[in-house]
């Protein structure tokens, strides 16, 4: 009971989280149009996920070795692009005047629901797939998988998504976009960071220096599949592992992967504020 409460509660929970930010921002914002690509993204998800555990079962289908890692790691890559697209989309709006976005082209109004159809089903697919491979993989191991803990974990994780999707509607706007930007922006990094790990399991990428450190606590009981809280296989450090990359003990690249990534949004993000000056200067000399 208590595997499955994990498995449904943690993978739930990652996109719960990033759908309430996506909604939420979307209100804070005035675009609650397309709140619909946002529910359709996900409800197809949802659907093709289903779909998929009923046809793992019925070929009885176990992803194994390199093809499960190299799965999950394509699928993190293309989660983590698609993330990082909706960061930057955020971030763009954020320096965005009213006068500036009266003039937002079709096109772009275009490949905004686009991009959030795209952010919403692939970050439920993600977490679907996974749920269904970890859920198959827990009947393989143990026989069966317990009904309660798995619906418990999705409810709970549910319950948590909505509390935070109340809470930040309420908070200042500034501080919703700082505190969601970042929320986005590990759980981006540690996307990245968990593909590269993923891809050196499958022997795709070297791994040259294998732990930088090793931090994960003794686990006295891990042949029992029972684990420290903090161990990244443990309650607490699984969830933080899923939802910013936390890692005990990460390989050389990981570590790169995810500082690069952290640099280069910050990169990003500057350059966004330059040009955000750049046209207030231009609109203003405009109306003079």
């Amino acid at each position: 009971m208590i595997a499955s409460f994990i498995i449904t509660f943690r993978e739930t929970l990652e996109a719960v989280l990033i759908l309430s930010i996506i909604l939420v921002y979307l209100a804070r914002t005035g675009n609650t149009r397309y709140n619909k690509f946002v529910y359709w993204g996900t409800l197809s998800a949802i659907i093709l996920s289903i779909i998929s555990a009923f046809i793992l079962r019925a070929l009885s289908v176990r992803f194994e070795g390199a093809a499960e890692q190299l799965f999950e790691g394509t699928v993190m890559i293309i989660a983590a692009f698609l993330l990082t697209f909706m960061i930057l989309w955020m971030m763009r709006r954020k320096h965005i005047s009213h006068e500036l976005k009266e003039h937002l082209s079709e096109e772009i109004k275009l490949k905004h629901k686009l991009g959030l159809f795209s952010v919403a089903f692939v970050a439920v697919l993600r977490e679907g797939i996974e749920t269904v491979l970890f859920l198959s993989a827990l009947i393989f191991t143990t026989g069966k998988i317990s009904l309660i803990g798995g619906f418990s974990g999705l409810i709970a994780a549910i319950i948590i998504g909505y509390f935070f999707f109340k809470t930040t509607k309420k908070i200042n706007l500034k501080l919703f976009f700082n505190i969601t930007s970042i929320i986005l922006i590990l759980f981006a990094a540690g996307l990245v960071a968990h593909a590269i790990h993923e891809f050196q399991e499958a022997k795709i990428i070297p791994t040259i220096v294998e732990h930088v450190w090793d931090i994960n606590p003794a686990a006295p009981r891990a042949s029992e599949g029972i684990y420290p809280l903090l161990h990244e296989k443990g309650t607490i450090g699984n969830i933080a592992k899923g939802l910013f990359g936390y890692n005990g003990n990460p390989s050389l690249l990981e570590v790169l992967s995810y500082l690069a990534y952290l640099i280069l949004i910050f990169i990003i993000y500057r350059s966004i504020k330059r040009k955000h000056k750049k046209e207030i200067e231009v609109l203003n000399n405009n109306k003079l």
